[in-house]
């Protein structure tokens, strides 16, 4: 009768290089110690269940030593002779820990948290991005509750490196929000994000086009053509947000008024944009796509343009390629965003001497002496005066790319 596994027998026992051994434990059966060519030695038991022959593996030896290999057999068996299959047991629990993990990865959270709660902010779109391309990239797979403090400073550094302070700050908020929603759902124990400071402190910025620059850009929106030359054009012209410009639909389209509904704009009131001469022969001389989303700004059809960085650097590119040619030098354009264009327009009305109330209801703007009293109480849409401003600043855009804006006719006083 041979004799039962001791711990220096399992340990002295040698491979065979030709074929993997199953040995049984004659102290208890059903035990088997596997050996692998290799060397490496596990535990396994071997059952019958329902009626055919079933495997079991306990775990590798010495991490499970002979001693804890019998107490697992024991338990294994035990559960065998209740009528229970601890094969298929163990199979669906690691299916289940796989499902729970693929539950919990960013990836995973990030979509609920897009469905549950970006799907509700007009900038929800712009977010979303920002996390695919910056923390989706990075942490799509992992465990959400895995990311540590140190992991979202790690992941701000690599931002920051690349030269993006403002970028690395912007993806701390969005991080703040998202480990906040996980944790009001109790997904995690605490944000991640707690005391994480911003990488670095921002200026406000105030990034105005000279009239130069207003000629250059305007020329090289020509140069680029569709889809973002005439969004840049729109975007100088109407001094309206980003995303409002690059959402516009034909259904908005009015005659010469554009109409914003609630749920299209940053403050949620709806908005009425006049449409200059210079506005209205941009959208006349853009090209539409058939499809059913009616975007005037689409590549597809479908979608409104997105790729709002690479598009700019492109028109930046254009730019430096005017303003070289028209001053026999190469010129170098300070950097510039798309939200640089609203501040311009703004200005540009000023300059033209629109009042701040005036402007101030053209940029559907709730500040300073548009909020409080005033925004509650006073509901005068100043229409006609919109109409006359944005005509005023479209022809003076013109003016500037045609070269014949030397002179600027005040409208009104300043007040």
């Amino acid at each position: 009768m041979a004799r039962a596994f001791t711990a220096k027998t399992v340990e002295n026992l040698k491979p065979n290089p030709a074929k993997r051994l199953e040995i049984p434990d004659p102290g208890l059966t059903g035990l088997y110690l596997v050996v692998q060519p290799s060397g490496k030695k596990s535990w396994a038991v071997r059952y019958r269940h329902a009626g055919r022959p079933r495997k079991f593996t306990l775990g590798r030896y010495p991490v499970l030593s002979l001693a804890d290999a019998r107490r697992s057999a024991s338990e294994a068996l035990q559960a065998i002779e209740h009528g229970r299959d601890p094969g298929a047991e163990k199979i669906d629990a690691k299916n289940a820990r796989a499902e729970q993990t693929d539950r919990n990865t960013v990836e995973a959270l990030m979509d609920t948290f897009a469905k549950r709660h970006l799907s509700t902010l007009r900038t929800g779109t712009e977010v979303r991005s920002v996390l695919q391309r910056y923390v989706i990239s990075e942490w799509g797979k992992r465990d959400a509750r895995t990311i540590t403090k140190r992991d979202v400073i790690d992941l701000l550094d690599k931002i920051l490196d690349q030269g993006k302070p403002t970028t690395a700050n912007r993806v701390r908020a969005h991080l703040s929000k998202f480990f906040g929603w996980l944790a009001d759902r109790e997904v995690i124990d605490a944000s991640p994000v707690l005391g994480v400071k911003p990488v670095a402190k921002e200026r406000k910025r105030d990034r105005v086009f000279s009239d130069d620059e207003i000629r250059w850009f305007w020329r090289a929106c020509e140069e680029v053509g569709q889809p973002w030359g005439p969004y840049g054009q729109l975007l100088l012209l109407t001094g309206q947000r980003r995303s409002e410009v690059a959402e516009m639909t034909e259904d908005e389209i009015d005659g010469n008024t554009w109409n914003l509904s609630a749920d299209r704009t940053k403050n949620g009131r709806s908005h009425a944009v006049p449409l200059s001469t210079a506005a209205q022969a941009i959208l006349g001389g853009t090209k539409r796509l058939k499809g059913p989303s009616c975007y005037i700004h689409t590549t597809n059809g479908k979608t409104p343009v997105s790729g709002l960085q690479k598009a700019r650097l492109n028109v930046v590119k254009n730019m430096e390629q005017v303003a070289s040619d028209e001053r026999g030098e190469p010129v170098k354009i300070e950097h510039w965003t798309w939200h640089d264009l609203r501040r311009t327009a703004a200005t540009g009305m000023a300059r033209l001497g629109i009042t701040v109330r005036v402007t101030e209801a053209v940029l559907n703007h709730v500040s300073g002496t548009g909020a409080g009293i005033v925004e509650i109480y006073q509901r005068y849409d100043y229409d006609a005066e919109k109409r006359q401003a944005l005509d005023a600043w479209g022809r003076f855009v013109l003016q500037l790319v045609e070269g014949s804006a030397d002179n600027v006719v005040q409208l009104e006083s300043n007040r």
